[in-house]
């Protein structure tokens, strides 16, 4: 508790590092948030959980599709922007300048596209070709939209996981939808999108979400 005897100028310093403190603290918040929540791991979770609840015909079956998942969602995509960061055709790993994010993109496209042919060729479960061909679609949409506007992957990343659980598990995943304007906030916050651009990415991937799963006839 401040002196309230203390000199009024000491008093006001006081509150300007608190204010500070706030600011940093709700910056560092939002990192957190952007890094646990980012379009990779929410993916690759989406991946694992969909497989265990639909490849249960052995042990082998769900782990041979959640490494699919893995390889698909996180490690491709990584080690392809790491080439791309070492071979300087971007600038950081953000993929901050938009001029860049096409090619990045493109790379989705083409890694995304042979895992969805691989698992409809592997008569994989029909929800996991449903994401995966989801996922490719909203690449290469996102990919042709990023020529003029920077839209919100991470609300992509986020929203379109809790459309496909809602599909699958009706309103069990209720209670963690929190977590979709918590991460849009973060990107707002940290400066990375505008509101609308947030907005955007999460109508994208509802409206992917439901025309991906009625094309296989989950909706």
């Amino acid at each position: 508790m401040r002196d309230p005897q203390a000199p009024q100028g000491e008093r006001a310093g006081t509150g300007g590092v608190y204010v500070i403190r706030e600011r940093r603290a709700a910056t560092e918040f939002a990192r957190a948030l952007s890094t646990i929540f980012n379009p990779f791991l929410t993916a690759t979770g989406l991946f694992i959980i969909v497989s265990h609840a639909f490849a249960h015909h052995s042990t082998l079956e769900f782990w041979t599709y959640s490494t699919i998942g893995v390889v698909s969602f996180t490690v491709a995509p990584l080690t392809f922007i790491l080439y791309l960061y070492l071979t300087g055709r971007i600038s950081d790993f953000d993929i901050s300048e938009r001029p860049e994010r096409e090619r990045v993109f493109a790379g989705f496209v083409v890694i995304y596209l042979i895992a969805a042919v691989g698992l409809s060729l592997a008569h994989a479960p029909v929800q996991l070709q449903a994401i995966t061909w989801g996922s490719w679609g909203t690449a290469l949409e996102t990919m042709v939209i990023t020529r003029w506007w920077k839209i919100s992957t991470h609300a992509l990343g986020i929203a379109g996981p809790f459309a496909a659980m809602f599909v699958f598990f009706q309103f069990q995943p209720l209670p963690y939808v929190a977590l979709v304007p918590l991460v849009g906030w973060a990107r707002v916050h940290l400066r990375s999108h505008t509101l609308a651009q947030v907005l955007g990415g999460v109508a994208l991937a509802i409206a992917n979400t439901a025309i991906f799963f009625r094309l296989f006839h989950l909706l």
